[in-house]
């Protein structure tokens, strides 16, 4: 994998939800190098569901070089990884849990 200076901010998103369809924030971030996505992470925060993790209460990124889901504090390796778009479909469908589309 190349340098990280050498990677391009693609994706650079920050959603912040109305209390009433749950509260929080909801951040996308991606870089992509030669037209690939090579690093990402998306994350629902919100303190009034999980205080630790920095409140994150579910995400998705690929730091520590492999794939993995973070759900209140757990980390689960995503060993079926197909593409950064599918892992964004994932994303939305597992946040429905805490908030209200």
């Amino acid at each position: 994998m190349p340098k990280k200076n050498r990677y391009t901010k693609i994706i650079d998103e920050k959603f912040v939800l109305p209390s009433q369809k749950g509260g929080g924030v909801i951040k996308f971030e991606a870089w992509e190098y030669e037209e690939q996505i090579v690093k990402y992470n998306m994350a629902y925060i919100n303190k009034n569901i999980f205080p630790n993790d920095n409140g994150r209460v579910l995400g998705y990124d690929n730091s520590h070089n492999y794939h993995h889901k973070h759900y209140l504090g757990d980390i689960y390796e995503v060993d079926d990884f197909i593409s950064y778009e599918e892992l964004v479909e994932r994303f939305q469908n597992d946040i429905k849990e805490f908030i209200q589309w």
